[in-house]
């Protein structure tokens, strides 16, 4: 989940590949130099392994604040109506990944190189959500052998992310210190700062109950992702320089703004292949309209 500031929502590759702006900004000759977060992950086989899948296995990445139980539902649709085989993961500081004091794209593309490899998933279908979408876009931008990618509302663009997202992160903080006994508690101090129930919900679900029974925390890191905002705005590549000639599929929200008018041109510069389809929903378009979204998934992967 990522937000542009005038907006409020509710809302593999191996070191050789990796050239360019964003390396160079960091001072990182290559990927070799970088420590890879191992993902947590939920695997789902192919349902019926006697019959030919109907497409490549299938990768899905949440966005920000979320995790790969967002997916269970549609994961587990998308393996049967493709009998292919699909993977959830939860990206570094997320759900039950690693955590690091790096967050950004670059570093999360590495982690899935590593775990694509880990895991011999060879050209997979990439799906990524928001902040899981610019993941998408980086690897195959980059060069990581992917088939396709399918990117959830959000557009190849730079944008400077709302405040709203300063503001959960302060409630955040002040629930953990807090050291709330029930979710209850959780939800009464971050509805000062969140009016929209949904929104609630979303954030916490990454509250957990603690090792010691007594009370209740964030499993995320909540200084770093804070530390973190501007980093997610970014978009580090150079039209007419980096560009996808693979399949894409941008799916946007009608009624979100995330993917505007002005950016279709930066879709096409970036992804001359892209199709852009939209349906009524915010920012959780699979959440909001879950058949229509694996309609359009299921037909884009299956297409020559």
């Amino acid at each position: 989940m990522l937000a542009r500031s005038r907006t409020v929502l509710p809302s593999l590759f191996p070191s050789w590949h990796w050239q360019g702006t964003y390396s160079r900004q960091l001072g990182i000759r290559s990927l070799s130099s970088i420590h890879a977060v191992p993902l947590s992950f939920t695997d789902i086989p192919q349902p019926s392994p006697q019959i030919q899948a109907r497409s490549q296995p299938i990768l899905i990445m949440h966005g920000l604040f979320g995790s790969k139980q967002n997916w269970k539902a549609l994961s587990k649709a998308m393996a049967t109506r493709l009998n292919t085989r699909v993977l959830t993961v939860d990206l570094r500081n997320h759900g039950e990944s690693g955590h690091s004091q790096e967050h950004d794209y670059l570093h999360m593309a590495h982690d899935v190189s590593q775990f694509l490899k880990e895991h011999s998933l060879e050209k997979p279908i990439v799906i990524g959500h928001s902040m899981g979408g610019k993941v998408a876009m980086t690897m195959a931008l980059r060069h990581i052998p992917v088939d396709r990618i399918v990117v959830v509302d959000m557009a190849p663009v730079k944008v400077k992310l709302s405040s709203e997202f300063a503001k959960y992160v302060k409630a955040m903080k002040v629930i953990q210190e807090a050291n709330v006994k029930k979710q209850s508690e959780a939800d009464a101090i971050l509805k000062d700062t969140v009016a929209d129930i949904g929104v609630r919900q979303f954030l916490l679900t990454n509250l957990k109950r603690d090792a010691h029974g007594d009370g209740y925390s964030f499993r995320v890191p909540i200084e770093t992702l804070g530390d973190s905002l501007e980093k997610l705005g970014q978009f580090d590549f150079v039209p007419g320089q980096d560009k996808f000639e693979g399949k894409t599929l941008f799916i946007k929200g009608n009624k979100s703004g995330y993917i505007r008018e002005k950016e279709l041109d930066a879709i096409k510069t970036f992804f001359p292949r892209a199709r852009v389809e939209g349906l009524d929903t915010g920012h959780w378009v699979h959440a909001e309209k879950p058949e229509e979204f694996l309609q359009l998934v299921t037909q884009f992967a299956v297409e020559k």
